[in-house]
């Protein structure tokens, strides 16, 4: 069965609800699916996504997005992929410091020497693949071999649960991951489970750290924050206030261009800049909480 999609921008996310909205009400046929996404390009787009099972009616995709004030759509025809095989073959094994990251398709290629991380490939999120997950276990790695001895550990917005268990190589404290989406929360706990790390780290549904499990274990010596720029902005005062004197937060999911203003609002929080790296188009920084 065909899948045909619709995508347009808009300025406003309240347009592009309201967008939305129109659209599953009112279209035939209908969509099996309408999203709203925020375009984390400092462009301050959003943009606006509808998935139908029958080739859309354009004309009136068309009067709605003039409507809304919104951009043209552009339809096409999604073509039929067998994402599971498609992920397979695109997420090959990775090297990052001492980790090496791979999906139980390449459990014959591990080597000897580096500290293995099963990924299942068919969790393609937070594979180690992209550069901000990249980033962030170079720092990990390069900071645990300056001496960097967490007194606990927190992973915000953990997706596969893949810093928090490189963590859990490297030091024997607690460690908590914790995620938005619950969905997450059970990958991540089926990672953790198939690295036999079962005790080791604890998977909880949170937003920031609004859980009384993640107050309980403050203060943190590590709070590992791969995200997005606008969440990491408005992150900063809890961070800095759940890191520990001497701890360290690692910060990605950043835009080369976005580091710089991420970066002062930390500052801004008491934080200072301990290192940054860029891996493609993507910012992995490092911030400090100087001790007294």
């Amino acid at each position: 069965m065909p899948t045909y999609s619709a995508l347009t921008t808009l300025t406003a996310k309240a347009a592009a609800d309201a967008l939305a909205e129109a659209i599953e009400s009112r279209m035939d046929p209908e969509p099996i699916g309408v999203g709203v996404f925020e375009i984390e390009d400092g462009s301050g787009l959003w943009e606006l996504g509808a998935f139908f099972t029958e080739a859309p009616d354009e004309a009136g995709l068309a009067l709605l997005a003039m409507v809304h004030g919104a951009r043209p759509f552009t339809v096409s025809e999604v073509p039929e992929t067998d994402w599971v095989a498609k992920v397979r073959r695109d997420l090959a094994p990775v090297q990052a410091g001492r980790f090496f990251l791979y999906g139980s398709h390449d459990a014959d290629r591990v080597p000897e020497g580096p500290v293995p991380l099963l990924i299942e490939a068919s969790m393609a999120f937070g594979t180690g693949h992209h550069g901000t997950t990249l980033g962030c276990l170079r720092a990990v790695d390069r900071l645990a071999e300056a001496g960097l001895a967490p007194g606990a550990v927190a992973d915000i917005g953990c997706g596969t649960a893949v810093l928090a268990m490189a963590a859990a190589h490297l030091w024997q404290v607690p460690i908590l991951a914790s995620d938005i989406d619950p969905v997450a929360v059970e990958v991540a706990e089926a990672n953790v489970a198939a690295n036999g790390l079962a005790g080791r780290i604890r998977c909880i549904e949170a937003a920031g750290f609004e859980h009384p499990e993640l107050a309980a274990a403050a203060p943190y010596g590590l709070i590992f924050a791969n995200i997005l720029k606008a969440p990491l902005i408005a992150l900063a005062p809890d961070i800095a206030a759940q890191l520990a004197p001497g701890g360290i937060a690692i910060l990605s999911g950043l835009l080369n261009e976005q580091a710089e203003e991420v970066a002062a609002a930390y500052a801004a929080s008491g934080l200072e800049l301990e290192g940054a790296e860029q891996i493609g188009d993507w910012t992995t920084l490092c911030v400090l909480k100087r001790r007294a």
